[in-house]
């Protein structure tokens, strides 16, 4: 890439409070260093036309471009990454939010982007999540997750079970509000909250942690990178569970459904121009109060 005609391709988070500031800050240092822009339809007539930006749609856009810049928080990434993994290409975020985990830069760093064009970054490969479901009726869908896959009762179910196995074998059959399994960058997210362990995003691994159990001896599980798990529902007078990929509601299952999670074939690279120690991050946005 160094010396060659770069293609950016800029997705911003206008709801983040300051998106529209920053996401001009970042145009501007790239339209100085003579990179192409693109963004989104959506924005079109929203950003100066000094910047020549090119706009088409968001598939579109992650195809023709050489990386992702994208200015809001983690979800912002999290929406990202289900179109970049696929087209292989990475992205750098500039945090707009409250924690910001998966973002290279703070706002105040946005002259760092100077650094794509000399090449003075690297690039770190994200595992992620394979969740495909089989329906009573035989109907499959299918998803990939950077986060976490999380399956939680619906209202019209007061009880539900679940009954985790690996490979055939059962792992844990329990009452919960609900189950969670996470990647290694899913674990500082809702899969912390449930009382998860932290890993180090460069790690392999499946992390499965449940919601609310009603035993004395739930306890979060670490699975190989490589683990095939499957995963039955049952809910108390005829209720549903809902099943949610990095956040969002993929399809509600019952009775019958069969979810299988596993390693995905894509990864989501992330670019770094920080450096930084994972736990330097976490000491900083974990331990002080959310901003």
């Amino acid at each position: 890439m160094l010396g060659e005609l770069m293609n950016v391709f800029v997705y911003p988070n206008l709801q983040k409070p300051n998106s529209r500031k920053y996401t001009e800050q970042v145009c501007e240092v790239l339209h100085n260093e003579k990179v192409d822009l693109f963004m989104e339809d959506c924005c079109r007539g929203v950003f100066e036309k000094q910047y020549d930006i090119e706009y088409m749609s968001l598939e579109q856009c992650v195809e023709h471009c050489d990386m992702i810049v994208v200015t809001g928080g983690d979800g912002t990434i999290l929406r990202c990454s289900s179109y970049s993994s696929r087209y292989d290409k990475p992205i750098l975020g500039i945090n707009c939010g409250t924690l910001g985990f998966m973002a290279s830069l703070e706002p105040e760093h946005i002259e760092s982007l100077k650094n794509l064009c000399t090449g003075d970054y690297r690039i770190v490969e994200r595992m992620m999540l394979n969740v495909k479901v089989r329906s009573a009726n035989g109907k499959i869908t299918e998803a990939d997750a950077l986060n976490d896959v999380v399956l939680f009762k619906n209202d019209n179910c007061n009880i539900s079970d679940f009954e985790v196995s690996k490979s055939g074998s059962l792992v844990s059959s329990i009452r919960a509000d609900g189950i969670i399994f996470s990647t290694p960058t899913g674990s500082t997210a809702y899969s912390l909250s449930a009382g998860g362990p932290l890993v180090e995003p460069d790690l392999q691994c499946i992390e499965f942690s449940q919601i609310c159990a009603h035993s004395l001896f739930a306890r979060p599980i670490i699975f190989s990178p490589d683990s095939y798990i499957t995963v039955n529902c049952r809910c108390s007078d005829g209720g549903s569970a809902h099943l949610t990929v990095d956040g969002n509601r993929l399809l509600n299952v019952s009775a019958g459904d069969v979810i299988n999670i596993s390693r995905s074939k894509l990864t989501t690279k992330i670019i770094d121009m920080t450096d930084g120690s994972f736990f330097a991050t976490v000491n900083s946005k974990l331990m002080t109060p959310i901003k």
